[in-house]
């Protein structure tokens, strides 16, 4: 690659006011460009430039564009206020987790009134003891514009709490040790760490993963506390870069597994946790495509493998005799149904599965074998599992939700099989569910195959083409995205917006063969299927080109990119969070901390098949002389994963060629990453001016 200057056209960043029209002009970036030649195709970049944020320009550019922006928005700054209003309005300030008792303590959070963070607290004996002030995230926030709460650790014997905190949104943390009893900070404190930590059962040790230059978490070292972090030892290094380590304790307390996992591999290490000056032993080397998981339970690991198995199955093995020769089958492969996480009790085992798009919990007595699947009244939810940290327990804690049903905290009596509910998140303001209806669509894709919509509007809708709607979309890495609630959607919905959740190929929604279906050299599937979506909402009544919106972020970002290159006309306005649309420059950079994992989702372009694949859908590659949609596009300055310049670049190319005069709108957060702003009221006025920009193109600002 080399750097090719050919013209500079403007001062970069600058905001031009007309005395005359009073037009407000948006920034215009330099050209400058960058040539790529590779398998006989000549890329010219112009804007590759904005890469470098020590150049004072790049920063001026942004922050114009930032300017530009707020100066395009302001006429929606009541409108975005109200709605900021409505939403704060819907939840309860000062709330309450349900507690999580582990051992003799009972852990929970609260929130209070005006502040941004939880305080996590707990109670020792019973619920109606005293409360501890474990962490306060409010405090450790205090002088900082962005804030994230990493680990959060205690060890066996509650004594001590291992926690990080970032403070940039570079998803790089300090970890911090605090002694409960005492309430003293350890002198040391480690940096450049990741989201994983696991104790030993020695209360003195742990096992935590520090970050190479491309912030992928490639070394394992032990702690012992009182000790400086520079005489903590290497456990191990992983020197292929496709993979990244996880450390975790299992939930019998008696084993520390070592993960060490790519995007279609993974190879499992384990360790006694009271012996931590061992090493780990490998539970089966790794085989490219091959992926498993390991639980402990009594005599028994437990393996969650795709081997032979796309939707995967489960084995055992005894603890002692790890071959797979050894192996017994516990659940056989399905290939209607998804095997997604199991939770080893010690009488129990509890498998959570997906089946026809939706999640089902299966529940195995140990003594006895009896089988039975937790059932779900609704026709459209999510369940998860959460909250489940004793071993020794028959009752297994989820969260049920759905659309219009807000999150429900259950327990449920493994034994017995009764059911209570905890607590259902309170939505304030008025909120009824009976005024809402919500049902799953099915759309047919280009090649065919039908693809479900989730669909939430209010009562008495008419199907006539008039309603605006929402139509949100991800696919990538077999990541679902499940019909949760969200009390900020009803802005929309009270407003007459249909909203909609299109669960493409690419995603995990429909099992494993669903998501390879939409990555590498069948990618454009997922394109097609959000298409279809739009499609079939348009042709069913339920909305028209003139008002349909989409949405997505980061891989999400991705497809919206490449949808509106492909058919602009479908879409009234585009909301791209954080878009991942530099496709082909990223992948050719192994520097950046995603590509080299990433190889198995998207192709190495170093491979010519892979290379005209991604720029051939790359949304910055294909940015083409043709009307678009508004659209309003984010970025975060300090974003690890999709870096600021791909939106930056992507913005730019779009000014210089697009044909239309719809607005186009870049707004970068210049102290924040990839989330966006870490404070819940931060959040909801980020989520306010997204609304407020969708109202404002659909209904007039009504």
């Amino acid at each position: 690659m080399r750097l090719l200057i050919l013209s500079l056209l403007v001062l970069t960043g600058s905001l031009i006011m007309s005395c005359q029209s009073e037009k407000i002009d948006p920034p215009i970036a330099e050209r400058i460009a960058h040539r790529d030649t590779m398998f006989n195709d000549v890329r010219v970049d112009y804007y590759y430039w904005l890469r470098d944020r020590n150049n004072p320009k790049v920063i001026e550019y942004l922050k114009a564009e930032n300017a530009y922006t707020e100066a395009m928005m302001a006429h929606t700054k009541s409108l975005q206020e109200k709605l900021y209003r409505e939403m704060v309005g819907r939840i309860k300030e000062t709330d309450l987790s349900v507690p999580v008792k582990k051992g003799d303590y009972f852990y929970y959070t609260r929130t209070e009134k005006g502040l941004q963070y939880p305080i996590h607290c707990r109670k020792k004996g019973s619920l109606e003891a005293e409360e501890e002030v474990i962490l306060d995230e409010n405090e450790l926030a205090r002088g900082h514009k962005y804030f994230n709460l990493g680990v959060f650790e205690v060890s066996p014997n509650h004594r001590f709490l291992a926690f990080s905190v970032d403070t940039t949104g570079s998803e790089t943390y300090t970890i911090y040790i605090k002694d409960l009893k005492t309430g003293r900070l350890f002198e040391e404190k480690i940096e450049n760490t990741y989201y994983t930590l696991a104790w030993a059962n020695d209360n003195q040790t742990f096992f935590y993963t520090v970050l190479d230059a491309a912030k992928r978490p490639f070394k394992l070292f032990r702690h012992q506390l009182g000790r400086d972090a520079k005489e903590d030892v290497l456990v191990h290094h992983e020197t292929d870069d496709k993979f990244f380590i996880t450390v975790r304790r299992s939930k019998s307390g008696k084993f520390i597994f070592l993960n060490l996992s790519s995007q279609v591999t993974s190879e499992e290490r384990f360790l006694k946790a009271d012996q931590p000056l061992k090493p780990f032993k490998v539970f089966q080397p790794r085989q490219y495509k091959v992926e498993y998981s390991l639980a402990h339970q009594g005599d028994y690991f437990y393996i969650l493998t795709n081997q032979d198995a796309i939707n995967f199955k489960l084995m055992r093995t005894p603890l002692n005799k790890i071959k797979p020769a050894y192996w017994q089958e516990v659940i056989a492969h399905d290939p209607q149904v998804m095997l997604e996480q199991v939770e080893a009790f010690k009488d129990y085992l509890v498998v959570l599965l997906r089946d026809n798009g939706l999640k089902r919990i299966r529940v195995s007595d140990m003594k006895n074998n009896e089988i039975h699947f937790i059932e779900f009244e609704e026709p459209l939810y999510t369940v998860y599992l959460t909250g489940n940290a004793e071993y020794n327990s028959r009752t297994l804690r989820f969260n049920y939700q759905s659309l219009i049903t807000p999150s429900s905290i259950y327990d449920y009596n493994l034994q017995t099989r009764e059911r209570i509910l905890k607590k259902k998140k309170e939505v304030l303001g008025g909120y009824d569910p009976a005024n809402y209806q919500m049902e799953r669509i099915w759309a047919t894709a280009k090649d065919g195959v039908k693809v479900p919509i989730s669909l939430v509007y209010k009562k008495g809708l008419k199907k006539d083409g008039t309603n605006p709607a929402l139509l949100y979309g991800y696919g990538s890495y077999g990541i679902s995205r499940d019909p949760y609630f969200s009390s900020n959607i009803f802005s929309l919905v009270d407003r007459g917006f249909v909203y909609a959740i299109g669960h493409i190929r690419g995603g995990g929604d429909l099992g494993r063969r669903w998501y390879e279906d939409g990555k590498l050299l069948k990618k454009k599937n997922t394109f097609t299927d959000f298409i279809a979506c739009a499609e079939h909402l348009i042709n069913e009544g339920y909305t028209s080109e003139d008002k349909l919106s989409i949405a997505g972020g980061s891989a999400g970002g991705l497809l919206m990119g490449a949808v509106t290159n492909m058919r602009p006309e479908l879409f009234k306005a585009v909301i791209a969070h954080v878009p991942f649309v530099d496709v082909l420059n990223t992948m050719l950079d192994p520097t950046l901390p995603l590509t080299v994992i990433e190889y198995d989702e998207w192709g190495n372009p170093n491979e010519e098949k892979y290379y005209w694949y991604i720029k051939s859908y790359s949304p910055y590659d294909n940015v083409r002389a043709q009307n678009y949609p508004n659209m309003l596009v984010t970025a975060g300055l300090n974003d690890p994963r999709v870096s600021y310049w791909e939106p930056a670049k992507w913005v730019a190319k779009l000014r210089a060629t697009k044909t239309d005069d719809n607005l186009l709108l870049l707004k970068t957060n210049m102290g924040a990453g990839h989330s966006g702003a870490s404070g819940r009221y931060d959040y909801l006025k980020e989520v306010a001016f997204d609304y407020a920009f969708l109202i404002d193109r659909i209904l007039d600002g009504k």
